[in-house]
């Protein structure tokens, strides 16, 4: 790779919630630029927004000297129609230099037939792609090449488009880092000069030395804080390695600070990103990393060569995201006291606050804009200018007490994504106990929400009804005291949340069909549920999808996949000794499995149609080594809980 200027588009555009009446759409750019839409319907009337219109329907917020980030949150003259391809032209005004239709900077945005990019308004919630996990050094191909490839098959089908691709977490890893996509984090630092800051609490004063002369490539570790409350145990099985704050096991190259994790989203998801950047590894990779970073730089350019798959679908449907625990740190506010010595650090509360900052900027704000207000934002966008100045910290004071990340979509069926990370319902009898993943009060305004709706499609980023086996060992080893050792964040986890979201089900208003999408788990599966002496529903289906570019250690799945089936087969009274009694759980095979299996170890994106009542209809893996993995019913394994 030469040191050419990058292209003026760093990233997008991508397509975020998108009504009859109204448009939010996502864009980086390397400069200043001016916007005008046009909306091109099939068989309808083109719209056109000239730049005082647009300039009023959008935020932008600056990050560094070459690098500006829009959100165009749009309401419609005219109520465009469903089912009908709608093609778009965003041209972009830079200086006095000539208007740049879409077909000049992003004619590679487009499929092949078409001259500019479009989408699809469904009238229904009925097709969706879903999944989470996507860890760009993963050995696997990317599953959003998969989506891209499922959206060109019915590309003149709009009646079969897929309605939403449903992002369910982990869209990056600040928290595990390839030593390649860190150097190319610093050098794209460079070149957009993204403004760098103080570090307080930290044995480096400056990211400056951090993105430069001291980047503790495979090294971070030993930066990361350290405090002992958070267990022992973490340095015995993570061979003395100074993170017990940040527990995960490949924190080597922990992203800090707020370039850091801006950066790594451009890269993430943009292949124009990566123009110009040399992977050559720098002089500060040490000696004994040097074999692992030149296998690294393998399978990151296999990731890069893949990027534009990526790109264009998200440019194509509406993407609705939610974090998880990697887009922030591994183990986030698992239990209170990791809380407490997370946040109780300046550092590790700075690094957490970053992901946040970034989370809010490339993710959140496209979901809900309404939920951000002007002054949160501007607040941002001081932070962004001045990063380590006070207006920084007061920012990530908010955003760790934040109480709307959670929102929903007016589809049919609704779409309501959960937040179950910052609303904890902390252990009573101790706070080294896994918290509830939601607690009362968050519980209760969801269940306010459900009220009224005949379906609904549920996002959970982990499983509500998960592999009981991979459960009862985390319930094992947490009460041996070491939950942040099997990550053990499960719904069924906390005795009071768990109570309350059964109780949930079980309200005589709640939906008759509930869909539960879930990822977080690194592997796929299907469970259709029903409530013993509940007659007439609700129906339930828990569908897991991950990872899009992620999966379980092969041997060890396929290990508790059998084992899973001996202990809590249909009749084995350990389905009494469970929080999921009164419940009939039926787990579906996947088409041409091997024998006995029921869980998907496969990167890939979800496919999920619903019929119009919004029950599953057909549910498949799509593996991004090209099978089509399709659920199938079981009942002969149907167990009362």
């Amino acid at each position: 790779m030469t040191n050419a200027v990058p292209p003026l588009v760093l990233a997008g555009p991508i397509l975020r919630r998108i009504t009859t009446k109204r448009i939010t759409l996502w864009l980086a750019t390397r400069e200043p630029v001016r916007l005008q839409l046009q909306l091109m319907p099939a068989d309808g009337i083109e719209q056109r927004y000239d730049e005082s219109a647009l300039a009023s329907a959008t935020q932008t917020l600056t990050a560094g000297k070459y690098l500006y980030f829009y959100l165009i949150d749009l309401a419609l003259d005219q109520p465009l129609t469903t089912n009908r391809w709608i093609g778009y032209d965003l041209s972009l005004g830079v200086a006095e230099k000539p208007w740049q239709s879409i077909k000049q900077w992003g004619a590679e945005l487009c499929y092949g037939g078409k001259e500019t990019p479009g989408f699809v308004i469904r009238h229904r919630l009925d097709r969706i792609l879903h999944g989470s996990c996507r860890k760009p050094h993963h050995a696997s191909d990317d599953g959003l090449v998969r989506a891209d490839q499922q959206v060109e098959k019915h590309l003149e089908t709009p009646e079969h488009w897929p309605s939403v691709l449903m992002m369910s977490g982990d869209q990056v890893y600040v928290d595990d880092v390839a030593g390649p996509m860190l150097v190319a984090i610093h050098r794209l630092i460079a070149q957009l000069e993204l403004p760098h800051g103080t570090l307080e609490g930290a044995d480096i004063s400056s990211t400056q030395l951090l993105h430069d002369s001291a980047p503790y490539y495979y090294r971070r570790a030993e930066l990361l804080p350290d405090d002992k409350a958070s267990g022992e145990l973490t340095r015995v099985f993570f061979g003395g390695a100074k993170k017990p704050i940040f527990t995960s096991d490949n924190a080597h190259n922990h992203l800090v600070s707020l370039a850091e994790m801006l950066a790594m989203y451009l890269l993430a998801w943009s292949p124009t990103a990566w123009h110009g950047l040399s992977l050559e590894a720098p002089s500060t990779i040490p000696e004994e990393h040097r074999d692992k970073y030149d296998h690294e730089i393998e399978v990151i350019g296999r990731f890069v060569s893949q990027l534009h798959h990526a790109r264009r679908v998200m440019a194509h449907l509406p993407c609705a995201m939610i974090f998880d625990d990697h887009d922030v740190t591994d183990d986030w506010n698992l239990t209170a006291a990791w809380e407490q010595t997370a946040y109780g650090n300046p550092f590790s509360k700075r690094i957490i606050g970053n992901a946040l900052v970034a989370y809010l900027v490339c993710q959140g704000w496209g979901n809900a804009p309404e939920q951000f207000s002007s002054a949160l934002m501007a607040q941002t966008q001081q932070a962004m200018a001045a990063p380590g100045c006070e207006t920084h910290k007061h920012l990530i004071e908010e955003l760790i007490r934040f109480p709307h990340w959670h929102y929903s979509w007016d589809t049919e069926p609704v779409l309501i994504v959960l937040d179950t990370r910052t609303h904890r319902w902390r252990s009573e009898k101790s706070f080294d106990k896994p918290s509830g993943l939601m607690d009362w009060e968050a519980i209760t305004d969801l269940q306010s929400h459900l009220l009224g709706h005949n379906a609904v499609v549920m996002v959970s980023p982990a499983p509500i009804f998960g592999v009981k086996l991979i459960e009862a060992i985390q319930r094992i080893v947490t009460a041996l005291g070491y939950p942040l050792l099997v990550d053990a964040e499960n719904w069924m986890a906390h005795s009071g949340s768990a109570h309350a979201l059964m109780n949930l089900f079980r309200h005589p208003r709640t939906p008759d069909n509930f869909v539960i999408l879930s990822g977080d788990v690194h592997y796929s599966f299907v469970y259709d549920i029903e409530l013993r002496d509940h007659v007439g529903g609700p129906d339930i289906w828990q569908i897991t999808s991950s990872g899009v570019k992620n999966e379980f250690p092969d041997t060890l799945l396929d290990i508790f996949d059998r084992v899973n089936r001996w202990l809590y087969a249909p009749w084995s009274p350990l389905n009494w000794f469970t929080k999921r009694r009164g419940m009939r759980v039926v787990p579906r095979k996947p088409k041409d499995a091997k024998r006995g299996e029921r869980l998907i170890n496969a990167s890939g994106i979800g496919w999920l149609t619903l019929d119009g009542e919004g029950r599953p209809n057909h549910m498949v893996q799509l593996c991004s080594d090209g099978r089509d993995l399709e659920f199938e019913a079981d009942h002969s394994e149907a167990t009362w809980e």
